[in-house]
């Protein structure tokens, strides 16, 4: 069975809910300029137009049988998390995303599973809410974004969320957002191919440096787009660790810690996902598409061949390792 860990979906009753009673989700349906409609954050926040391939099922189902996937691990978008709600708030609207993600996965057991979001601003809530998502909706694991509401994860106080979800023996996936790009990375779609892979390597240097790591050594954290640039530039962090002052918090250099993470293979390049692989080994490999983004990989099975591994290899990556750390 080859799984995609990394795809996205909204389920359209969530959407229905919103236009039925958005008053206790801090969150409300709005007609975009440009046509669609968007979710506006009471905080002031409106994402972009949800898009049709999003919200569809039936398409999904083509998509996948033509890129060989017979499973895919679904996470809401992550432009929904609604970090800055009101905890009270945020804790409704994840428990609405949730729900009717589990109701969409609990009819197709076969083809989906599902990652719990939580309300991280709340570490507490969030705990909660992930033991929801795992003990009664079935969820395989846990989604959160890559910074809260502009702190790195590693500097925010989120040490019971990080136990919640090593007692629950359950992984997390780290996906960047940035809903509004920044002035420089606003043009050309900067923001997704640069904005987004600096949002997860900066949170992913907090948790090394802060000491997250060490505080849980069997916290599992998988890390989206092939782990931003932190594998790629894990020399300069070792570089870097040896002038910090002490007392320095991480018991080892930075490259130590690669293994504690898993990478999905969304690098569009075969030799960056070699070199990926030698870095890390193929055991820390999972197969991920993004669909159904414009920025998906189309064709991931091709890009696995494209890197000359054996077949023996590309079976761990396309649905070994996800089944055994997913359990599904």
């Amino acid at each position: 069975m080859r799984v995609d860990m990394h795809a996205h979906y909204v389920p359209p009753k969530v959407l229905e809910r919103l236009e039925q009673d958005p008053a206790g989700f801090g969150v409300h349906l709005e007609e975009a300029a440009a046509g669609g409609r968007c979710a506006h954050f009471n905080y002031g926040l409106t994402i972009r137009p949800f898009f049709p391939r999003l919200l569809d099922l039936e398409e999904r189902w083509a998509e996948m049988e033509r890129q060989g996937v017979d499973r895919q691990i679904l996470s809401v978008w992550a432009d929904l998390f609604g970090y800055g709600m009101p905890a009270a708030e945020g804790a409704r609207w994840h428990r609405l995303l949730n729900e009717h993600l589990c109701e969409v996965a609990q009819q197709h057991p076969q083809r989906l599973s599902m990652l719990a979001s939580v309300p991280l601003q709340d570490a507490e809530r969030a705990a909660r809410e992930l033991e929801y998502g795992v003990r009664q909706c079935g969820a395989v694991g846990g989604v959160i974004a890559a910074s809260l509401d502009g702190t790195n994860l590693g500097e925010a106080p989120l040490d019971p969320f990080w136990a919640a979800a090593v007692e629950l023996d359950v992984p997390l996936f780290i996906h960047p957002t940035q809903p509004t790009p920044a002035p420089r990375t606003g043009r050309f779609d900067l923001n997704v191919s640069v904005q987004y892979i600096y949002d997860s390597t900066v949170t992913v240097g907090s948790l090394v440096l802060s000491g997250v790591l060490d505080r849980f050594p069997t916290l599992v954290v998988i890390l989206a787009h092939g782990g931003g640039f932190f594998p790629y530039q894990i020399g300069r962090f070792d570089r870097l660790y040896r002038n910090l002052k002490p007392p320095i918090v991480p018991a080892n250099l930075p490259s130590a810690y690669l293994r504690r993470f898993f990478y999905d293979t969304i690098l569009h390049h075969p030799a960056a996902l070699r070199y990926l692989c030698d870095l890390v080994g193929s055991d820390r490999l999972l197969l991920g598409t993004d669909y159904p983004f414009p920025v998906d990989d189309r064709a991931p099975l091709h890009l696995l061949e494209a890197t000359g591994w054996s077949d023996e290899q590309i079976a761990r990556i396309t649905g070994d390792n996800a089944r055994q750390l997913f359990k599904c």
